[in-house]
């Protein structure tokens, strides 16, 4: 298993519009990636539970990935979200 912290840095955070980039691209990797705030873990890859959290602009959330391509989904993960959402 492999873990990351990133800070969210786009205005919205991960509401709507980008909570499906997100999603979308958690999607294109064969792991099994979640992300956490404070105390809750939710499946990265279900847009009903990361829209849950309720991550804004400033929030760290630490992602997590257990699987074939662990190390290339938390990167790739953590790049989308570093770049603010765009690709």
């Amino acid at each position: 298993m492999v873990s990351k912290e990133v800070t969210i840095k786009n205005n919205v955070g991960l509401h709507a519009r980008p909570a499906t980039f997100f999603i979308q691209k958690a999607n294109s990797y064969k792991s099994s990636i979640w992300v956490e705030k404070e105390d809750r873990r939710v499946n990265a890859k279900s847009l009903l539970g990361v829209l849950s959290l309720g991550i804004v602009k400033g929030m760290t959330i630490t992602l997590h990935a257990d699987g074939a391509d662990e190390d290339e989904a938390v990167e790739g993960l953590a790049t989308l979200i570093d770049t603010g959402f765009t690709e």
